[in-house]
């Protein structure tokens, strides 16, 4: 056919990784004139087909995902020619697989190649089997399309027992193999929301190896070296590797600690040898994970690590004469590492990757749930939203254990499929890595679970829910939100629970530290928690953190003791710092407010300070409401005279009063009919006017 165009090659939507689609804009499909489902040829160093599906957004680019680059021979960034062609019906597919076929697998296979174009010799990923498959027979020849009818026939590779397997309802002998293994090699698909890093790498990656002339031409050396650095289980290994696969290079890993040896000059040794692997297989890609381990900071005391060191030093150095070959360095801990690797020449950028955000969550739930046979009810955006602080590593962990909670009730329910009650009890068993050592949760509670206290909310409203709500209207005022907060009044009257109603009304994390808990005896150990506290809530943002009793972590300077002088330091330097995350509150609560450094409620810190009083009549009411919300009055209950009568109360203490009258009267049945009588009869059970009139006399008297 003689329509075609000419379209810049980009890399698939998360969840169209291995159904062999190309992502089309509409200008490009007006112009090939095809509709969703048509089958066309993409043309890189050599032609695939692909089933056209609409693209979003506009610009000249196709989406395809990683096999389908590889059968084209191209790369994200190449330009491809794009027609349409004619497509048959298949009546007979043979595909090679890497491992043996039983009848769950064939199965998988013919579900996976369903309505799918397909030529000899193509790629194709099957996710559910979890491998890669080859294409070696079509009956017809040429394009074809993979249908009910047709006949799937699956061989195994050279390296697995001999034989070939039908689909035909004949076939009915299946001998016992081996399960299929997960296929290692990752690609861009794999990897969600890290689009930004992913894009740097690349930059600072593909284009050494692929055209090292480049740089040439303009009288520069390529990098040498690209550092990965951020939380655990945030992609960094992910990312090498799919680079590597990409570009089809040699791909060299040194862990770092496998190297290591009780023998001077075997762990110089092996690095030598790793480096001159790749120099004869380039171009390739050395890849240390866990870089820290084996080239932390040199000292007096460590001839081993030193020796390393200066080792990789050396290697790197070299690099200036094998332009086809990358170092990368992983590590969560990038400030152990040796200073002298941290320069131009050898790590020449270093690239954070952080914890994503929801919609980065979005994009590795798609990842891990798209090979999941999901429910209806099942929501990816609803869980992303319910994600905060999760790594990508925690989101397998989530799907995991959804699918494992799926399994648990296959029995019961008929069939094997992944629900939103799953996902919701593995939500409770899987927490934010990047916060275990914390309390970080999303609470739920609200702000109708605190009676009373309209100013204070909205004041907490405005200064926290607003700039995250209504970030244009700041950004178009030039206005900074405030970055602290401090919560003030007696004991009792709800500082605490309005905090954490505050974030659960926002649905952001809510980090909860009690402020004593931060000193430490040993110099520079509380203010490296409090180093940690802000780290670890930035990798959770969008967050609260809550320094509960913060008087006791930040009192006057110079009446207070040197290591709480030094904390006080610290929470200034890092309060500061806030300006510049838009997702990060600090929230404190004191009943000693004058107790408190002044330096620290200046404005740019504790700028807005929100008093938190005892509750007049009115809010005492509203505070009963919420305390005997579903419990089971008695009409001689008058909230509004209970209100009346306990005037200077806080709302702790009311709190207190409801629960006294709720015991009184589980006591009464109790003590009348004993365990087995008052399970049986637990719906008489009522709270009455005089059990309130004996817990309000209780609280007079203690």
């Amino acid at each position: 056919m003689d329509r075609q165009v000419t379209l810049t090659v980009k890399g698939a939507e998360k969840r169209d990784a291995g159904r062999g689609v190309a992502r089309l804009p509409e200008a490009a499909r007006q112009q090939l004139g095809v509709l969703s489902g048509d089958t066309v040829v993409i043309d890189g160093e050599s032609p695939t087909v692909a089933k056209v599906w609409p693209g979003t957004g506009g610009g000249e680019t196709v989406r395809i995902d990683a096999e389908t680059r590889a059968n084209a021979g191209v790369t994200i960034g190449d330009t491809v020619t794009v027609e349409p062609v004619s497509i048959a019906d298949a009546d007979r597919v043979v595909v090679e697989l890497p491992v043996s076929a039983d009848d769950d697998l064939l199965e998988a296979v013919a579900t996976d190649l369903q309505d799918r174009p397909l030529r000899d010799g193509e790629a194709v990923r099957l996710e559910r089997p979890g491998v890669r498959a080859r294409v070696v027979e079509t009956d017809p020849g040429g394009t074809v399309r993979v249908t009910g009818e047709t006949t799937i026939r699956v061989r195994e590779s050279p390296d697995a027992s001999d034989g070939i397997t039908d689909s035909a309802p004949e076939q009915t002998e299946t001998a016992e193999r081996a399960a299929p293994e997960p296929t290692p090699d990752a690609t861009y698909e794999d990897i969600g929301g890290l689009d930004e890093e992913l894009e740097q790498v690349r930059e600072m990656i593909e284009l050494p190896l692929s055209e090292p002339e480049l740089f040439r031409k303009l009288g520069i050396e390529p990098p040498s070296g690209v550092l990965l650095y951020g939380p655990p289980g945030t992609g960094k290994t992910l990312i090498a590797k799919a680079v590597a696969n990409e570009v089809d290079a040699h791909f060299e890993v040194i862990d770092g600690p496998e190297i290591v040896s009780k023998y001077k000059g075997e762990s110089e040794e092996r690095l030598r040898e790793t480096f001159e692997r790749a120099v004869d297989n380039q171009p390739a890609v050395v890849f240390i994970d866990e870089i820290d381990s084996i080239a932390g900071t040199r000292d007096e005391d460590a001839d081993m690590e030193n020796r390393v060191v200066a080792q990789l030093l050396t290697l790197m150095d070299g690099l200036e004469n094998h332009g086809r070959l990358i170092v990368i360095g992983a590590t969560n801990r990038v400030d152990a590492i040796d200073p002298a690797l941290r320069r131009g020449g050898r790590f020449d950028r270093e690239i954070e990757i952080g914890a994503p955000d929801e919609g980065g969550r979005r994009e590795i739930l798609d990842v891990h749930t798209r090979g999941m046979p999901l429910s209806e009810d099942v929501d990816i955006d609803y869980l992303a939203a319910r994600t905060h602080g999760f790594v990508g590593a925690d989101i397998h962990s989530l799907a995991t254990e959804a699918a494992m909670e799926a399994l648990r009730s296959r029995d019961e329910r008929g069939e094997l499929r992944v629900t939103a009650g799953d996902f919701e009890a593995a939500l409770t068993a899987t927490d934010p890595s990047a916060m275990r050592e914390y309390v970080a949760e999303t609470p739920e509670a609200a702000f109708e679970d605190v009676g009373g206290l309209d100013a204070a909310k909205q004041r907490l409203t405005e200064a926290v829910e607003w700039p995250l709500s209504y970030g244009p209207l700041f950004e178009e005022t030039n206005t900074d939100p405030p970055t602290g907060i401090l919560l003030y009044g007696p004991p009792g009257t709800g500082k605490t629970l309005l905090a954490r109603a505050l974030a659960g009304e926002s649905d952001v994390n809510f980090v909860s530290v009690a402020g004593p808990e931060l000193l430490d005896k040993y110099v520079g150990e509380s203010e490296k928690a409090v180093r940690e506290v802000f780290d670890r809530a930035r990798q959770a943002a969008p967050a609260i953190v809550f320094f509960d009793e913060i008087d006791a972590l930040a009192g006057v300077r110079g009446d207070a003791s040197e290591a709480t002088e030094r904390v006080v330091s610290q929470l200034l330097a890092e309060l500061d710092g806030l300006a510049d995350n838009p997702n990060m509150v600090v929230l404190a609560a004191t009943n000693r407010k004058a107790a408190l450094d002044p330096a620290l409620l200046r404005p740019g810190r504790l700028e807005t300070h929100v008093e938190v009083p005892d509750p007049g009549e009115t809010a005492r009411k509203e505070i009963l409401d919420v305390h005997t919300r579903g419990k089971p009055l008695g009409e001689d209950v008058d909230l509004d005279e209970v209100a009346a009568e306990t005037a200077g109360r806080s709302g702790a203490e009311l709190e207190a009063v409801v629960r006294d009258a709720s015991m009184r009267a589980i006591r009464e049945l109790a003590t009348e009919l004993g365990p087995e009588a008052a399970a049986d009869r637990a719906d008489e059970v009522t709270i009455e006017r005089r059990h309130f009139e004996a817990a309000l006399d209780a609280i007079e008297t203690a």
